[in-house]
């Protein structure tokens, strides 16, 4: 983060603007513990979609295209599928492949959406939770068709909170607008799901695609939320001059909303999929 030799350079909000020329791949380096201790999963209810309406089966094979701490790949293990989890950014793969240790069938590649190192026609699904959005969308639709068997399919998956909130929901959103750093990546990946057509339309070709919601959900108690919060790349850590302030208001926000010592944030689990021709 940027330092003047005086200190620290504050916005108004009390944030210290995080570089906006970081690259997609490195903006997690710092965040990947909480990530993995604090990011929802992906409801039961979406595996159940790609068995019913996809064709899911164990015997298929799946490459999570951006796989993180491994949270959307546990989904598909935990059905018995081979998953090879594609992510560049090493602290984030060194703990998927930590949380997924358990799991023999999960293979860890340090490669990108781009250029994923596969080879060709060898996957069923090629799917990405929450990691569309920092992909170049030209370069990956090259490679995902290149990767994937004839009859396989892109899902693009996001946990989106839900707008417009009330109670904790928009205690929550208040500071995210107050803290954040970089606005311009918070909920970066609306810009593509609110026209979607026009920004996913292109990418999956003529072939076109579909897309399913589901609503979900997450219970947190304080130290999880503050990891929840930690683990978005525009808010400050806990060794930022900011976080102070910023954990006394999640705080009182908290013992303003909890119920049996936990707060519930909502989303809407959104998926993207097609047959790229």
């Amino acid at each position: 983060m940027k330092r003047s030799v005086h200190g620290p350079v504050l916005t108004p909000a009390g944030m210290d603007p995080e570089p906006r020329d970081i690259q997609p791949t490195q903006r997690f380096s710092n965040r990947a513990d909480f990530y993995a201790q604090a990011r929802p999963d992906y409801p039961l209810a979406l595996r159940d979609f790609f068995r019913a309406h996809l064709g899911l089966t164990p015997g298929h094979h799946v490459a999570d295209i951006g796989s993180g701490t491994g949270i959307l790949s546990e989904l598909f293990l935990a059905n018995g599928n081979v998953v090879t989890g594609i992510e560049p950014n090493a602290p984030m793969r060194a703990k998927a492949e930590e949380m997924l240790r358990a799991f023999p069938q999960f293979r860890s590649v340090a490669a990108t959406a781009e250029a994923t190192t596969l080879a060709e026609a060898s996957v069923d699904f090629a799917v990405a939770g929450q990691a569309f959005h920092w992909f170049d969308s030209a370069k990956a639709r090259v490679e995902f068709r290149r990767i994937i068997a004839p009859g396989g399919w892109v899902v693009l998956v996001w946990n989106e909170r839900c707008p417009g909130g009330i109670g904790f929901d928009a205690a929550y959103d208040e500071l995210i607008r107050h803290f954040s750093a970089d606005q311009s990546n918070v909920d970066r990946h609306r810009a593509i799901t609110d026209s979607a057509d026009e920004t996913l339309g292109p990418f999956f070709g003529p072939g076109g695609f579909r897309s399913v919601r589901f609503d979900h959900h997450q219970e947190l108690d304080l130290a999880r939320l503050k990891a929840r919060v930690a683990s978005s790349s525009y808010m400050p850590l806990p060794d930022h001059p900011a976080f102070p302030a910023l954990s006394e208001q999640l705080d009182a926000a908290f013992r303003a909303n909890s119920n049996g010592g936990r707060v519930r944030l909502a989303y809407h689990t959104r998926a993207y999929y097609g047959r790229m021709s």
